[in-house]
């Protein structure tokens, strides 16, 4: 008598636990049930449910073949193994499993309501992959968000849809949403590599180098391939580069620009920064200018140069082989640029008006 009340303690403890989603404690409550009961399949489909919720998918599928093997029309068993397999993201199979559960029992209120989300979810994951093949990105975008609403409990699932979401952010240039969305993918499943890779490419495209860095470091470690190691060596060499002076933008000119684009933007900063511009400002605001004027020089001195281009381009140091980028003189490039033999001047034509006068 003593062991049946402990038996319906356990049970109702284990019930109650269920209704709060502490799946712990019903497995903990049905293995003490069960040491009393142990041919009990109710227990036992109570607890495997439980270790399928909880992600415990290889415990939880032994339990539910366990009792399939004695008794293969066992549809809470049946449903069991669907579970399990759509938490593991093999939404064909548990489709299978939930409709032969529903074969065997149609009044099986669990298995119904696991079928319809299945399917509803593989229905519209298809769509969204279909769109997104097609390049109807923001179609695709609703798509995997509409997926998402479906079952927040089915983590793997949706980890890809993260991610997927995530890639078609990045194809209509919204980054920032393309990164959160990796980023939830990895919360889910922080094995997740392909999430991963989709957001140190969108950290790389939004020049976030140190974090691009932290990733595929995280990558290379998991899996150690040739590809892996030079996404890592890439991203570190663009984090050495983006702590350099800019010398792109000091002269306010692209990347690809060419050797006439360059010479006409130096000329253009040239003439603003140069100190005799600024001859009647504050002390401040002379100080100032001359520093930009420097800077101007010294970008011109290295984009003007074929060769310390070439380094400064690939990540090298150009100081290295006796090119040291500040071994020159900004009046000195100047004068050698504007070819003034007799000098220059600038004069105010009018308060804050100037022109650039040869002598």
């Amino acid at each position: 008598l003593k062991n049946a009340e402990a038996v319906l303690e356990y049970e109702r403890i284990a019930e109650l636990g269920y209704v709060k989603r502490d799946f712990r404690k019903v497995v903990y409550y049905m293995d003490r049930a069960l040491e009393f009961a142990p041919a009990c399949h109710r227990f036992k489909i109570l607890k495997a449910e439980c270790l399928a919720l909880l992600g415990r998918y290889p415990d939880a599928q032994s339990v539910a073949s366990d009792i399939l093997r004695m008794d293969s029309t066992n549809a809470d068993a049946l449903y069991v193994r669907g579970l399990c397999l759509y938490y593991e993201d093999c939404i064909e199979k548990a489709v299978q499993f939930f409709v032969q559960a529903l074969r065997m029992a149609p009044d099986h209120e669990k298995a119904r309501l696991a079928c319809r989300n299945a399917k509803a979810l593989r229905a519209k994951k298809e769509e969204g992959n279909r769109a997104f093949k097609e390049g109807s990105f923001d179609e695709a975008f609703e798509l995997y968000s509409e997926a998402l609403k479906i079952d927040p409990n089915n983590i793997k699932t949706n980890a890809k849809l993260y991610c997927n979401r995530g890639t078609v952010g990045s194809k209509l240039n919204k980054m920032q949403q393309a990164i959160e969305d990796c980023t939830n993918a990895i919360k889910l499943d922080d094995t997740y590599i392909k999430a991963y890779m989709r957001r140190a490419q969108c950290y790389m495209d939004t020049e976030q180098y140190e974090e691009a860095v932290r990733d595929y470091e995280k990558i290379y470690q998991t899996e150690k391939t040739k590809e892996h190691k030079q996404l890592l060596k890439n991203a570190q060499l663009e984090l050495k580069k983006s702590k350099r002076k800019d010398y792109y933008k000091i002269l306010g000119v692209d990347k690809s620009a060419s050797e006439d684009e360059i010479k006409k933007a130096y000329r253009k900063r040239a003439l603003m920064h140069h100190p005799d511009r600024h001859s009647s400002a504050s002390p401040e605001v002379q100080k100032e200018e001359e520093k930009k004027f420097k800077e101007v020089g010294e970008a011109f001195s290295i984009l003007s140069d074929p060769k310390k281009k070439a380094r400064y381009d690939s990540g090298q140091d150009v100081d290295d082989d006796g090119m040291n980028s500040g071994d020159f003189d900004a009046n000195n490039i100047f004068k050698a640029f504007f070819g003034s033999p007799g000098g220059f001047s600038f004069e105010a034509s009018g308060p804050g008006n100037f022109f650039f006068q040869f002598g």
